[in-house]
């Protein structure tokens, strides 16, 4: 399966005594199906996967494939600076029935460019589960390099990429690289900043792993279908009337000011689990600001 189109990098909702709050992950669930979206990750970046328990990161995915019944694309969020620890959680995602898993560049250990390909290897030989490479060197401290990308691509069960590096022209370079390699078709690249999702579209992107999308999904997914369309025009206006938000979501620490916003409108999210904490009263102020213009509160 290969997934094209808005998949939303969900937030993971905490009760007031800092447990999963599984009722308001699953009304998320749904209430982002029902705004149009493609598919939907648990346990990614804006999921807090830095701080949640690996028990709990398995039962997010567990409740994301129960609840969503093959209504959307189902991404796991399954990396680790461990390789063991990572296919430890692929090779769950792939038993309770996800139908990919993202795999993030192991993030601290900073790993060699033969290192990754190893990674990976592991990963692709040890399962056979869809996997999305996911690239963010703001976060990891690692980026990987347009050679490293395309041999990792050839292994049977790597899909595609969320890319989040803001250098176009590393979208050109893999392109390029896919087609020598004679692989472009199986290979897609989707936009893991939500700024940049046109530009990488009309390089031949497929589509985007969106933080914007819990706010806005039913926009998001309007923009990128009209795109995959080849309607730049459609797809250009909804990007200029989404783009405070998708910039303002990342004026501190993702997902803080992503939570903030959902609990301005009464959707579920909860807490950040520290070291993240509250956002600044001018960044909530900014915020609002936003939302009033785009009439969310």
């Amino acid at each position: 399966m290969k997934f094209e189109g808005t998949s939303v990098a969900m937030v993971t909702p905490f009760t007031k005594n800092d447990e999963i709050d599984e009722e308001g992950f699953r009304f998320n669930i749904n209430r982002l199906i029902d705004g149009g979206v493609e598919g939907l990750l648990a346990a990614g970046t804006t999921g807090e996967s830095a701080t949640i328990t690996l028990n709990e990161q398995m039962r997010l995915i567990e409740l994301l494939v129960d609840e969503a019944n093959n209504k959307a694309y189902t991404i796991a969020g399954a990396g680790s600076n461990s390789s063991r620890e990572s296919l430890e959680l692929v090779k769950h995602a792939e038993d309770v029935g996800a139908d990919s898993a993202l795999v993030i560049t192991p993030y601290y250990n900073k790993p060699q460019a033969h290192g990754l390909i190893e990674h990976y290897k592991l990963i692709n030989d040890s399962t056979n589960i869809p996997i999305i490479l996911y690239n963010v060197p703001s976060r990891t401290g690692t980026d990987m390099d347009v050679e490293t990308m395309v041999e990792i691509a050839k292994f049977d069960n790597i899909v595609g990429v969320k890319e989040a590096n803001p250098d176009l022209d590393k979208i050109s370079r893999i392109k390029k690289a896919l087609a020598i390699e004679g692989i472009e078709n199986d290979f897609t690249i989707l936009s893991g900043n939500d700024d940049l999702t046109l530009p990488i579209m009309s390089l031949g992107g497929k589509g985007v792993v969106s933080v914007a999308a819990n706010i806005s999904p039913k926009g998001v997914s309007d923009m990128v279908r009209y795109a995959l369309k080849g309607d730049y025009e459609s797809a250009l206006k909804i990007h200029y009337e989404l783009y405070n938000l998708m910039k303002i979501l990342f004026c501190e620490s993702n997902p803080v000011p992503s939570k903030f916003v959902l609990n301005a409108m009464g959707i579920p999210a909860g807490h950040v689990r520290l070291p993240l904490t509250d956002l600044k009263d001018k960044s909530k102020i900014a915020i609002k600001d936003v939302l009033n213009d785009l009439s969310l509160i």
